[in-house]
């Protein structure tokens, strides 16, 4: 059956907590990349972590019997979407390690905030009205607080300006992928295909910079490593990403992306239960104005 042929349904309860469930281990994320990042290179483990979900995808698109080489015009798209998704999660890797898991997750999903505005500005149906305005501006508020508690209370591993602003440009990168996948022909082309481009080109991309700064000589396995590389590959960028898909051929796209919220408030609980980051009044104000921001540009009028 097409997607075109689906109803979209409110939600059930089935979605709300399939969504729970994708939206904590999304906030996890940033704790397991952070945790391993002694062990493993940055980019090295940015790069497994594409190339195996890549392997995982294409099997289970050449079981699905889904159509990937055939001549739909997606080439050009796809691999700019694969580009700026290298690019995004060199952003987290690397900045992972100047800043928190905490302002991380808040930083890199501020990303529905540029989409928004994206869209606003390259789909003629995607205007913003009034109160997603007011929510892009939270949101905007709460960065820029943010960045002033990183600079007025730096963590223990010096300033967090680095990895912040990391953060911010990997939330505008992801961004950019969405918009470069509604605005070409990747936007009616099979949700694996999509993602294969995505994973494929960033595996490429991100292996072959941890090879040229030599990440590869400097590798740790253990079972935190392997356990840590199956994480986020298996069930973060091949099982929750096709769950996602799947969620959204089947319910209310503009329900389900009002859970987007609770991703960095997972994000910023775990950072402060696993990995003690301190969360300091200005910080916690800052987070409260971004959630507010995502809340707002969700809501249609």
């Amino acid at each position: 059956m097409s997607t075109q042929a689906l109803t979209r349904q409110p939600l059930d309860g089935i979605a709300v907590g399939l969504m729970v469930v994708l939206c904590a281990a999304w906030g996890l994320q940033q704790v397991v990349i952070k945790v391993t990042a002694p062990l493993m290179g940055a980019v090295l483990q940015a790069g497994v972590r594409s190339a195996v979900a890549a392997l995982l995808v294409f099997g289970f698109a050449a079981w699905r019997g889904t159509p990937l080489w055939r001549r739909d015009g997606t080439l050009n798209a796809g691999l700019l979407a694969g580009l700026l998704f290298g690019a995004e999660f060199f952003c987290i890797f690397v900045g992972l390690g100047h800043t928190t898991a905490s302002r991380m997750a808040v930083f890199l999903y501020t990303a529905p905030i540029f989409t928004a505005l994206g869209l606003h500005f390259v789909v003629p149906g995607e205007r913003l009205h009034r109160g997603q305005w007011l929510g892009v501006a939270l949101a905007f508020a709460g960065m820029a607080l943010a960045f002033a508690d990183g600079i007025a209370a730096p963590s223990a591993q010096g300033s967090t300006l680095p990895g912040d602003a990391l953060g911010i440009l990997a939330g505008a990168l992801w961004a950019a992928t969405t918009l470069v996948v509604r605005a070409s022909p990747l936007a009616s082309a099979p949700a694996s295909k999509t993602l294969l481009y995505q994973l494929a080109v960033s595996a490429v991309m991100l292996l072959a910079m941890a090879v040229a700064a030599g990440q590869t000589a400097t590798v740790q396995i253990d079972g935190v490593v392997l356990a840590s590389l199956f994480y986020q590959s298996v069930l973060i960028a091949f099982a929750s990403y096709l769950t996602w898909f799947w969620l959204l051929r089947r319910y209310l796209a503009s329900r389900l992306s009002v859970f987007s919220f609770l991703t960095p408030l997972f994000g910023v609980a775990f950072g402060v239960v696993l990995m003690h980051d301190a969360v300091g009044p200005r910080f916690a104000v800052a987070a409260l104005l971004v959630l507010a921001g995502i809340v707002l540009v969700n809501r249609r009028a």
